[in-house]
């Protein structure tokens, strides 16, 4: 009998820490692969995506800039949504009674109600509609986020994890992808460069705009 206990709680013991280790271990890792002068600067950006309101929408353009290996950082960055996707799928239930980080928890999961009913086309779509979630580079679109929502629609904890992997590793390759394009462009042809960011510019702003007026006009109906 204890010897099942003690194995019961060696597993659980394992499944809180082992999501730890490895991302450490692998972040690690690729740091230290990189040159010397990049090394800081990676660990750096990797340590500011836990940091909102950075996003993959901005830490992977940055890292892109610093000089790391588009491939690197976005897979990377991807890594880390996959890590903590890993963790909530071993730990959700066990972490909300965990000092500081069950604390930290419930505040995402005030965020995860907030999403599922802003974001209520995801409960029909399900598996795909998470995958889509996270690959939109948005504040709060991430696998934290992400695996909130997909246990407050009903998803099992692992399709979950495989719906967060696949929407991390696209949307993040596809950022990478178009920021090093863009960057390469800019570096080549400064005025078609600057251009193309006026369009995105004015493409962020119309869509800020649009937001804003959709909100005050549903303030002004629920009068």
């Amino acid at each position: 009998m204890d010897i099942k206990i003690e194995s019961k709680i060696l597993i659980r013991l394992a499944k809180f820490f082992v999501p730890f280790i490895i991302g450490l271990g692998v972040v690690g890792s690729v740091g230290l692969l990189l040159e010397g002068s990049l090394q800081f600067k990676f660990w750096s950006l990797i340590s500011g995506y836990f940091f909102p309101p950075l996003g993959k929408e901005t830490i992977i353009p940055g890292g892109i800039l610093a000089g790391i290996d588009p491939l690197v950082m976005a897979l990377s960055i991807a890594f880390v949504d996959i890590i903590v996707a890993l963790f909530l799928v071993w730990n959700y239930d066990f972490a909300k009674k965990v000092p500081l980080i069950g604390h930290f928890i419930a505040k995402v999961e005030t965020i995860g109600r907030k999403s599922s009913s802003k974001y209520g086309w995801i409960k029909p779509l399900r598996f795909i509609g998470i995958v889509l979630f996270v690959m939109v580079p948005f504040q709060g679109s991430g696998g934290l986020v992400g695996s909130i929502v997909g246990r407050l629609i009903g998803m099992k904890p692992w399709n979950i994890f495989f719906a967060i992997s696949v929407g991390a590793v696209t949307g993040c390759l596809m950022i990478g992808y178009f920021a090093d394009v863009i960057l390469s462009v800019f570096i080549t042809n400064f005025l078609l460069g600057a251009l193309i960011i006026v369009i995105l510019l004015i493409i962020a702003i119309m869509a800020l705009a649009y937001k804003t007026v959709n909100k005050n006009k549903k303030k002004s109906n629920s009068r």
